[in-house]
């Protein structure tokens, strides 16, 4: 558990230096395509993949890419010695590495708020991982279960998506947040799936079997909702969006997609019911206090005449 922990974490860093990174390249490219609301959702999705082709040529978002890539090999790695729901809870310290990049790239040093907040987070997570029994190390795959899951998961996208078209900015982003939220619960449990297939079958086996191919749907379809969050809204609401949805979804498919045995006991269900409020406590009291910055920022930005 002490090695998934720690690789948990790295993945978590490398995946908020590619959000602050990625965020810069999609508000110079997508803000002026997503500044309005759409008159239909068809609409908002065509101007939204026209900008995101026009990404890779941002030198910096290019780095958040690669930067996000190896975001992504050291979640597999994690998902390798843990499960789903050990490791999508970590992914809730992203926020935490958002304010000190934040803060680097402002010169400002954090408020002690901020540290309390942060304090709730790792407060949070201390206790989840230390229950017993709350985070399963492993457990084999229902997959009859995982498909209905992703199909039911996809008609929610689907309507996030189409509410997003019609919405102010900062409501969109928080939307289009949730929505790739989502679509990287999923991800992690396809990577999960895949990493069994490749250490158990070969490449040959993997290419043969659905999970690697849900994998990379599901991981696209994320970093393009994302970039769309990223270019309506301050980081700090979209990261934290993301980081409140992406580990509660995780934790749920982690306990229901799984064959794993859920803990029963009365303490044990009151121990992870508190940590979950204490991260999300800290999640929001982060975002909100490090929002007032970005988001005078951020509308400094979107507003300045071309």
């Amino acid at each position: 558990m002490f090695l998934a922990t720690l690789i948990g974490l790295a993945a978590a860093f490398l995946f908020a230096t590619a959000a602050f990174l990625q965020q810069q390249g999609a508000r110079s490219v997508l803000t002026e395509r997503l500044d309005e609301p759409s008159s239909t959702p068809s609409a908002f999705v065509s101007g939204l993949l026209r900008g995101v082709r026009q990404l890779p040529r941002q030198k910096v978002w290019l780095t958040g890419w690669l930067t996000n890539l190896a975001g992504f090999f050291a979640q597999a790695v994690a998902l390798h010695f843990g499960s789903v729901a050990l490791v999508q809870p970590l992914l809730s310290t992203q926020l935490l590495f958002t304010m000190m990049l934040l803060a680097v790239s402002n010169r400002r040093t954090p408020p002690p708020r901020y540290w309390l907040a942060g304090a709730a987070i790792g407060g949070g997570l201390t206790l989840l991982l230390t229950v017993d029994g709350a985070t399963p190390l492993s457990a084999p795959a229902d997959r009859p279960r995982v498909v209905i899951a992703a199909l039911s998961a996809v008609g929610l996208i689907a309507l996030l998506v189409a509410a997003a078209a019609r919405r102010p900015m900062l409501v969109r982003s928080i939307l289009m947040s949730v929505a790739a939220g989502f679509c990287f619960a999923f991800t992690a449990v396809f990577m999960k799936l895949t990493t069994d297939d490749l250490l158990t079958m070969g490449a040959g086996g993997t290419a043969r079997d659905w999970p690697g191919y849900c994998l990379a749907l599901s991981a696209l379809s994320g970093v393009v909702l994302e970039q769309a969050a990223f270019a309506t809204g301050p980081l700090t609401w979209s990261v934290a969006a993301m980081n409140i949805t992406n580990p509660t979804v995780s934790y749920l498919l982690g306990i229901l997609a799984f064959q794993a045995s859920p803990p029963t006991q009365p303490g044990a269900l009151a121990s992870i019911a508190a940590a979950g409020l204490l991260i999300a406590l800290g999640v929001a009291g982060l975002a909100h206090g490090l929002a007032g910055d970005d988001r005078h920022s951020w509308r400094r930005r979107v507003s300045r005449p071309a």
